[in-house]
């Protein structure tokens, strides 16, 4: 860290403070302030005064407090060490800093993002005299037992590889490679590097996003599917159900790699997260969810302008093991939360407020932070993926204020949670009605080569059925069911067998906790297949209370908590039993 005074304190505003007498500063620049060296960033430069705005607290902070500057961006460090562990909103190790404070984080502490004491295993993947550039990977070091972290060229540099260490363990701090430049001069490499938060971490090009980020929630994966590189935004009311949904996903989604931001969220509910997450297990290596895991907290007491960084810090992160070629999966919560941090320090500049007190920049910073998402290709060629799963939380549930109708604009996938469904214990409580995604159409031949043609279809139809009964439902709030002809509250009964035997999942189940794709796509086509037969029974001649009252039919109910992953082939015995029942159903009316 550079000692050079930039400037002095002139004002004080909260985490808000104004520096008069700017020399040899920058925007974005990092700066320490006053005599306890805390933590802040410049963002807002005129003439020779500039604001700071600082990531602790400035009690005590007085005019004339010297300001100085790093001579870089706010950064975060990238390598090997990052995988488990927990941090602030500014890269800051949370569990080293606890062992040096006493209950709260001491201001102006400074501890190193990677350990700089363990050494690593690197295995060199490249050799002297080679012509390397931004992203070439020199080596990797096995971090984990399913991350094999692959050390990387920072992105901006290029040249012939001057010298490279052999195998052997190091520290993220020796250097492992020499690279010498275009312009003839030498730089030291090292197993870490450091990359500024805003800004987008560079690759060759967009890929298509036509492979779906399997989660296990069906309401998800078969009626509103999210791709990797996706965006998706999870909008609800206190007691929804949102951060539930996303530790779910966590736990359960087919991501190499888990970001989870809480951001601005209640102490207790992170306690939460800190505390569960490394007694689960990752249900693909058997071993802690955590060896595949990054969190990061940021709780409501922390201070405000740290949560404004934490997400960029995340999704930063994400995109440095993206660049090695995993799906990343980065969970924030909540954005609201972080929008409200905008608001705050904006509030605190004196900047022209927009609709409800908001900065007008807030959907531009909306849009900055979905558009990190995608899958891309790699500089080194490869392929990899960051999918931003970001939950927000609208006072009093109002999905039409500001937050959420322009997170709307930027994202593809909305899972909208609804107040009745968690107040009815059905969860996820995703709102099929309310809920979309714009990723179908592209990962439709996906679906079609790994469960069947006719997935497609179903969906369709019962996502038809879905739309049928709300209006049906109007009609029997006036009118009661009993006036309804037959035909019509068979849609009422097959939509209540959907919701109760596919769409209600069980958190707590062994079997019913997760299902898989071919799991999924089976039983949504035995309910399709009842619906169909059931109708056509209807038409000649059956009675409803008849079709209630098929053997079969409990079957479907419990056909979720039943069959397990493992073994399929008792839906099929479901599926043929069903067959049976409807043909005998119809030889009885022929």
């Amino acid at each position: 860290m550079s000692d050079r005074i930039i400037g002095q304190v002139k004002r004080v505003n909260g985490p808000v403070i104004e520096v008069m007498g700017i020399t040899d500063a920058h925007m974005f620049e990092l700066v320490r302030v006053g005599q306890e060296n805390l933590i802040g960033e410049l963002i807002k430069l005129d003439s020779d005064c500039a604001v700071v705005q600082v990531y602790e607290d400035t009690s005590g902070i007085a005019p004339y407090a010297p300001v100085y500057g790093a001579g870089m961006q706010l950064s975060v460090e990238l390598g090997p060490g990052m995988i488990g562990t927990i941090y602030d909103g500014i890269q800051r190790p949370l569990e080293a800093i606890r062992e040096m404070s006493e209950i709260y984080i001491k201001r102006g502490i400074t501890i190193p993002s990677l350990n700089r004491e363990k050494k690593w295993h690197f295995i060199p993947s490249v050799k002297e005299g080679d012509n390397i550039s931004g992203g070439t990977v020199l080596g990797t070091v096995q971090e984990t037992e399913n991350i094999l972290h692959k050390i990387l060229v920072p992105p901006l540099d290029k040249g012939i590889l001057e010298s490279v260490v052999p195998e052997g363990d190091y520290t993220v701090e020796d250097v492992i490679a020499v690279l010498r430049t275009d312009d003839s001069q030498t730089k030291d490499l090292f197993l870490m590097h450091k990359w500024p938060i805003r800004v987008q971490r560079p690759t060759q090009q967009r890929l298509p996003l036509d492979v779906p980020l399997i989660t296990g929630q069906r309401v998800i994966d078969t009626l509103f599917p999210v791709a990797k590189g996706g965006t998706v935004a999870i909008p609800g009311g206190f007691g929804t159900g949102k951060t539930m949904t996303q530790q779910a996903l966590a736990k359960w989604c087919d991501a190499d790699l888990i970001v989870y931001i809480g951001c601005g969220e209640r102490g207790n509910e992170i306690t939460d997260v800190l505390t569960e997450f490394p007694k689960l297990i990752d249900p693909r290596s058997g071993r802690s969810l955590m060896e595949r895991t990054i969190l990061i907290a940021n709780t409501s007491n922390m201070p405000v302008s740290a949560r404004e960084a934490s997400i960029y810090t995340g999704i930063t992160m994400a995109e440095y093991f993206r660049d090695q070629g995993y799906d990343v999966a980065v969970m924030a919560d909540s954005t609201s939360r972080w929008a409200e941090a905008l608001r705050e320090l904006s509030g605190r500049m004196e900047e022209m407020p927009a609709e409800e007190g908001f900065p007008a920049y807030l959907p531009t910073k909306i849009a900055e932070f979905y558009e990190r998402a995608g899958s891309m290709e790699t500089l080194n060629g490869d392929s990899g993926s960051v999918t931003i799963i970001g939950a927000v939380s609208p006072p009093a549930g109002d999905f039409s204020e500001p937050v959420t109708q322009h997170t709307k604009r930027f994202i593809r996938c909305f899972w909208g949670l609804d107040r009745n469904l968690a107040n009815a214990r059905h969860y996820p409580a995703i709102s099929w009605i309310d809920s979309y995604s714009e990723y179908l159409e592209e990962m439709s031949s996906w679906w079609a080569d790994q469960v069947g043609a006719e997935w497609l279809e179903d969906r369709t139809e019962i996502m038809g059925l879905l739309h049928k009964e709300v209006r049906l439902q109007q009609v029997v709030k006036l009118v009661g069911p009993d006036a309804l002809p037959d035909t019509q509250r068979f849609i009422l009964e097959v939509c209540t067998l959907f919701k109760n035997a596919f769409l209600q999942q069980n958190a707590y189940d062994k079997i019913d906790t997760f299902s898989i794709v071919e799991k999924q796509a089976k039983m949504l086509h035995i309910i399709v297949m009842y619906w169909k037969r059931g109708l056509q029974a209807i038409k000649n001649g059956t009675t409803l209370i008849k079709l209630r009252k098929i053997k079969v039919y409990q079957d479907i109910v419990k056909m979720k908590f039943t069959i397990p992953n493992e073994n399929l082939s008792g839906l099929d015995k479901i599926e043929a039993r069903l067959e049976r029942s409807m043909d005998q159903m119809e030889a009885l009316h022929a």
